[in-house]
């Protein structure tokens, strides 16, 4: 199994530290998630019918005309593979490492490019993945780009697909619009924006014939029903996406303007700064002896992912980390 970020236990075993006392900052979730609902009795003991309301709330907020939901994206992540016949698959490095490693172990020809060569690497396959915005990067493809990759694509019976689970903090760029074009597959979560990562809900959306497949192979009851009832509450409350929105714009900023301060060169979203190091490991380590756990890449793009601080205490504590970092540097 891929590491990951979220992984306090592993934490807190490997730097004698008890859970209580972490700041995470290793997921990139935003850390004041969306006010879960009660979703009352029914949900709990009935079983979990799929919900046409929750997929109408979803076609609404992301704007794609067919979705289907899914136990996070994850779930679309480690099934799609299971859909083609051996393909050539390109995915846009550094990314998200579950793409890559679920398209190689089944049976696909794979392998990782760097953003800045794949407009050549279309013509040379099947299958082309791309985070947008990119994970961990925050590198962000213009969806003209996207739209011209996915109808080379589509002339040979190919895919494009855009994993888009940062993309509600900048949802001008989203291609979810588009995603019943031919060949196009969109994936959503709303894990991270809603910061409701425990519910695992995500959604994928494509031609009406590809969701069908892709439903029937994962089966009945993939999402349960309380996670449904809180899903469509929150995908409906527009009032909330538009504070939060506008709270971790700020956030970003502020975030954007410590790392300056400490001399790291990082780019991100709303929600994540990233910073490519060569030796990353000794601030990671320095963070997580102060009981800062940040995401440490040490394979392809090296370098450090942080998201956004929780409260005020959680903003001076990486603050004088850094500044210690910084002066011992």
């Amino acid at each position: 199994m891929l590491e990951h970020g979220g992984n306090l236990r592993a934490a807190s075993a490997q730097f004698d530290r008890p859970l209580s006392n972490w700041l995470d900052l290793s997921t990139g979730l935003n850390p004041h998630g969306y006010p879960a609902p009660d979703a009352g009795a029914s949900a709990w003991h009935r079983l979990p019918e799929k919900c046409p309301l929750l997929v109408q709330a979803a076609s609404r907020y992301y704007g794609a005309p067919h979705m289907l939901a899914v136990a996070g994206s994850q779930a679309a992540i480690q099934a799609l593979p299971r859909l083609r016949p051996p393909s050539r698959v390109v995915v846009a490095a550094p990314s998200y490492a579950e793409h890559a490693h679920h398209w190689q172990q089944h049976g696909h020809s794979t392998r990782e490019v760097p953003h800045a060569l794949l407009d050549a690497a279309v013509s040379d396959c099947d299958v082309l993945v791309v985070c947008n915005p990119n994970n961990p990067t925050g590198h962000t493809v213009p969806r003209e780009r996207l739209l011209s990759w996915r109808e080379t694509l589509a002339q040979r019976g190919g895919w494009l697909v855009v994993d888009e689970a940062f993309a509600d903090v900048a949802p001008a760029n989203s291609i979810a619009d588009m995603a019943a074009l031919p060949g196009m597959v969109v994936l959503c979560s709303v894990g991270k924006f809603f910061g409701l990562a425990g519910l695992r809900v995500g959604f994928a959306g494509a031609e009406p014939a590809l969701l069908d497949r892709l439903e029937s192979l994962l089966g009945p009851w993939t999402v349960s029903g309380p996670a449904q009832h809180v899903a469509r509450a929150a995908l409906c409350d527009r009032a909330w996406q538009a504070r939060t929105r506008e709270r971790l714009a700020a956030d970003h900023a502020r975030l954007s303007a410590i790392l300056r301060d400490s001399d790291l060169d990082a780019s991100g979203t709303a929600l994540f700064q990233w910073w490519p190091m060569e030796e990353p490991e000794p601030l990671w380590r320095h963070l997580a002896q102060r009981g800062i756990w940040t995401r440490l890449f040490l394979h392809g793009a090296r370098g450090i992912r942080v998201g956004m601080p929780p409260d005020e205490p959680g903003w001076q504590r990486l603050i004088t980390a850094l500044n210690e970092w910084k002066n011992q540097s």
